[in-house]
């Protein structure tokens, strides 16, 4: 008898039929599909990434009366549940993701340091667990990624741009290995920076003309890594040498210009942007992710016009944490995109425009059949003397 039930209620010693989460190609999904769970690591790393599974209770171990049983099924198994999840859940389930991401990525830029191949099999775990957690919640990982500290920059820059790769791909309707190739590529695009000066590398103040030319040397740095592991795509490699380059053929290493530049470069090169200008850095604080869209916009013969619209798509119109004042003259955080429109997503008010008063938070969904509110304009923290306002999204998975 195939019943499912939640990933809580799962224990060794249960015969794992299917798992409840879309069909991508993963060596860990397939691996421990059809068979007996008897490794606790493999549990907790089901538990963190999916939340539901079908076990087969005449192969295995039988739950407890007490375990809820979500579906009882003979012969089949339905489709597996993509519902997204909540932005909360969500938000937590990527908290855990960017911190393993982080030590993986270390590790695997270290090796790469140190002359060691990369383990390609890492890679397409990680990509894959990001990837999920885009499927379950499109924003969530995107946004908190942008939250990150100047000492860990390098590391989750590439976390950052995986997830955005993975996002704008799947924006895109590329197919699943396309996505894949995607989203390796987001994580191994700065890999040559291993093999700039740390005194560059990690400067809290701008760089000279001398060092900026030093830098200007890790794309063809990583293709030199890159070329070394087998098991990367020519794409993965393009985008590594290439995510510099402009359409106006005013970019790095090699002036490309319009359709000499790959589609996957000229994403990488927008998704590289975009983590870049959100990221606070010693020397300069990053822009919020509204002003970022609006200022990259403005910057003609740098993007791929069509591929920028749908990163806009990707990232939204009113993106997370984006400061905005309503119609109703309240003040508030976009906390969660609009299920139907990119007009009106969910925004967390709290302060009066008039009085500059602030009261209890409160989340009005501007997309609800009823609602009267609108949004009328982006703020500026500052200008509310305001300070950090990502605790009023990120809540607790803020850094």
């Amino acid at each position: 008898m195939l019943r499912k039930i939640a990933v809580s209620d799962l224990t060794l010693g249960m015969y794992i039929h299917e798992f409840c989460r879309p069909r991508v190609h993963d060596p860990f999904w397939t691996l421990h599909v059809e068979r007996e769970l008897r490794d606790e690591a493999v549990l907790q790393r089901i538990q963190e990434s999916t939340r539901e599974v079908w076990i087969d209770t005449r192969r295995g171990k039988i739950p407890d009366e007490q375990t809820p049983i979500l579906a009882v099924a003979s012969t089949h198994v339905p489709a597996p549940d993509t519902t997204a999840s909540s932005i909360e859940k969500e938000l937590a389930r990527a908290k855990m993701i960017c911190g393993r991401a982080k030590d993986a990525v270390m590790t695997m830029f270290t090796d790469a340091r140190m002359g060691r191949a990369m383990n390609a099999e890492d890679v397409d775990l990680l990509v894959e667990e990001i990837s999920t957690s885009i499927m379950r919640h499109p924003h969530a990982l995107i946004s908190l990624s942008r939250l990150k500290t100047s000492d860990e920059y390098t590391y989750m820059h590439s976390v950052a741009v995986c997830a955005l790769m993975v996002a704008l791909a799947r924006q895109m309707n590329l197919s699943e290995d396309q996505v894949r190739d995607a989203g390796v590529a987001g994580l191994m695009h700065d890999v040559g920076k291993m093999m700039i000066s740390p005194a560059i590398l990690n400067k809290p103040d701008r760089l000279t003309f001398d060092e900026y030319e030093a830098m200007k040397h890790h794309p063809q740095a990583g293709l030199e890594i890159l070329q070394n592991c087998q098991q990367v795509t020519n794409a993965v490699r393009d985008v590594c040498l290439h995510h510099h380059e402009k359409v106006d053929g005013s970019g790095y290493p090699h002036g490309l210009r319009g359709d000499e530049i790959s589609i996957f470069a000229k994403m990488g090169a927008i998704c590289d942007v975009y983590d870049a200008v959100t990221s606070n850095r010693p020397y300069k604080r990053g822009w919020d992710a509204a002003q970022s869209i609006r200022e990259m916009a403005s910057w003609k013969g740098h993007f791929d016009e069509k591929i920028f619209q749908h990163f806009v798509k990707t990232v939204g119109i009113y993106p997370i944490g984006a400061l905005v004042r309503l119609k109703s003259e309240r003040l508030g955080v976009v906390i969660e995109q609009g299920e139907k429109s990119l007009l009106h997503p969910k925004v967390k008010v709290f302060m009066s425009t008039r009085t500059r008063v602030t009261f209890a938070p409160e989340v009005v969904n501007l997309g609800d059949p009823g609602a009267q509110d609108s949004i009328v304009k982006f703020e500026l923290a500052e200008d509310w003397g305001l300070g950090d306002v990502d605790t009023m999204w990120a809540g607790d998975a803020a850094p």
